[in-house]
C-alpha cells in the first residue's frame, strides 16, 4: 500500500508518498498544498494519507486521497525516525526539530506523547539563558538562539559588535541577508567568527537535549531539521549533553537524523499507515 505524507510545517508545503516499509516513492514541493500534492500523485496511485501542520492550522482538503490523519509536525519527525530513521527499533524516543522553527516530538513506550492540550513538545520555548529578552518572549528561549534565524542573528550581532568575518561578504555585504547556512559554510571554511556561533549553538542544543533527556528518560534523542543537514556539531552537542547530565544516564544515545528535509512527510506517511492499521 502507498501513502501520502504532506508537511507544512515549512514556507513550502513538502510531500512524499512511501510504500509501507518506509521506501521513498516520489518527492515533491509546491507553492500551496495541492501543488506538493500534485507533484507525487501525478506519478503515484495513493489511497490515504496524512497532513503534519500546527495545530491551530485550519484544515486542508486534498482531493483523490483520504486523509485519514492529521498530526502536529513533532509528532512526525519522531514517527520517521522510529519507523526508518536512526531511532528505529526503540520505544523511548525523543526528536528535536532545528530549522526555521524549532519543536520536538516524544515516543513513550512506543505511542506518540502529545500532552493534555495536545501542545507536548513546544521545545522553542526552552529556557536556556536566565536573561529576559524581547525575542525570547516572541519565539522562545531555545528558537531565539538555534533556529536558522537566531543562528544568522547571533553572528550579525558579533559583526554589528565589531568583528570581522567572512560571512558578510558572502551574503554580499547586507547584515539582513546573512542565513544560517552561510553560518555553516563560513564555520566549514574556518571563519573564526562563524566557528565561534557554531561553537555556541551547540552549546545551546547540547542544554535542550539534556533537559529533554532528564525530563523524558528515552533510549535516544534524535536532533533533526536543517541543522543535523549541516553536521558540523554532533560531537559537541553529545559532549555538551553528558556535562549536564548524571552518570547513570551516560547510555543515551544523541544523534543526528539522516533522513533529511522530507523527514517530517516520512512521518505523516508512517502515521496514515498506523492510522488505517488501528481502523481495521
Amino acid at each position: 500500500m502507498h501513502s501520502l505524507g504532506l508537511d507544512l510545517s515549512g514556507a513550502r508545503p513538502r510531500a512524499i508518498v512511501s510504500d509501507d516499509r518506509g521506501r521513498l516513492l516520489a518527492e515533491g514541493t509546491g507553492s500551496d498544498p495541492a501543488d506538493a500534492v500534485h507533484a507525487v500523485t501525478s506519478a503515484q496511485a495513493v489511497e490515504l494519507g496524512a497532513v503534519a501542520s500546527p495545530i491551530d492550522a485550519a484544515d486542508v482538503p486534498i482531493q483523490g486521497v483520504r486523509i485519514v490523519a492529521r498530526c502536529t509536525p513533532g509528532e512526525a519527525a519522531v514517527a520517521a525516525e522510529e519507523w526508518i530513521g536512526a531511532a528505529k527499533g526503540s520505544r523511548h524516543v525523543v526528536c528535536l526539530h532545528i530549522g526555521e522553527d524549532v519543536f520536538a516530538g516524544v515516543l513513550l513506550d512506543g505511542k506518540p506523547w502529545t500532552g493534555a492540550h495536545h501542545r507536548a513538545g513546544a521545545a522553542a520555548w526552552l529556557t536556556i539563558n536566565p536573561v529576559e529578552r524581547q525575542d525570547y518572549r516572541r519565539v522562545g528561549g531555545l528558537a531565539a538562539e538555534v533556529s536558522t534565524q537566531g543562528i544568522a542573528r547571533r553572528l550579525s550581532w558579533r559583526i554589528q559588535a565589531g568583528d570581522h568575518s567572512r560571512v558578510l561578504d558572502a551574503a554580499g555585504g547586507s547584515l539582513a541577508a546573512i542565513t544560517g547556512q552561510h553560518v555553516f559554510d563560513g564555520a566549514r571554511q574556518g571563519d573564526g567568527v562563524a566557528v565561534s556561533v557554531v561553537r555556541d549553538t551547540a552549546k545551546y542544543i547540547g542544554m535542550a537535549v539534556a533537559t529533554l533527556a532528564a525530563t523524558i528518560d528515552p533510549d535516544v534523542v534524535i536532533v533533526s531539521g536543517s541543522v543535523a543537514v549541516a553536521d558540523l556539531m554532533l560531537e559537541s552537542v553529545r559532549q555538551e549533553c553528558a556535562r549536564r547530565l548524571p552518570p547513570d544516564m551516560a547510555d543515551l544515545r544523541v544523534e543526528f537524523s539522516q533522513l533529511g528535509a522530507n523527514a517530517i512527510a516520512i512521518g505523516a506517511a508512517r502515521i496514515a499507515l498506523t492510522a488505517l492499521a488501528a481502523s481495521a
